[in-house]
């Protein structure tokens, strides 16, 4: 994902769920916004930081027509997308982590990924390192739920509306299907 000058290029671009917008440096994907309320929004969200708006290179343009496919239903773990952690605490890359090895159409609590870092009893941080996460989707933290598997605290456009279609999209069980009870 190489890009012409030290500034990150970033792109907008259509998907199912609304307009999406990828930011990248040459070592990977550096943010990644879920549609804000209008395209504007989106465009000066994904500015933000001195990224300047260009034509996705060859990498980037895998990683737009992997997440339009996942957000269309074909879905994929994106785990194959690089990713630029330069400036995260090491607490974060531990969490994201263990966030990012979920599984399509699954969950974990904010306790289990806790437990999973060897953090026992650090859920709230975990869920303060998830609420800054600046890849959602590709780093899925809306597949991390409350101890009672509410959606609580979704920080992406549209909070815990937007979380519960991601993981309709996902099949994930329990998500816009109906139930018996």
């Amino acid at each position: 994902m190489p890009a012409s000058d030290s500034s990150p290029s970033a792109a907008l671009f259509d998907t199912a769920i609304g307009v999406c917008a990828l930011v990248w440096t040459d070592i990977g994907v550096l943010r990644f916004h879920l549609p804000e309320a209008t395209v504007a929004a989106t465009r000066t969200r994904m500015l933000h930081g001195g990224a300047r708006e260009s034509e996705p290179d060859t990498a980037a343009s895998e990683v737009i027509t992997a997440t339009r496919a996942h957000l269309d239903g074909a879905l994929d773990d994106l785990r194959w997308i690089r990713l630029d952690h330069t400036d995260l605490p090491d607490f974060h890359r531990a969490v994201y982590a263990v966030t990012r090895a979920i599984d399509p159409g699954h969950t974990l609590t904010y306790g289990q990924v806790a437990q999973r870092i060897g953090t026992p009893g650090a859920a709230q941080a975990v869920g303060q390192a998830l609420g800054q996460n600046a890849i959602p989707l590709i780093i899925p933290c809306h597949r991390v739920l409350a101890a009672d598997h509410a959606l609580h605290g979704f920080s992406a456009p549209g909070g815990a509306t937007t979380k519960s279609h991601l993981l309709e999209i996902e099949r994930t069980p329990g998500f816009g299907e109906p139930t018996l009870f």
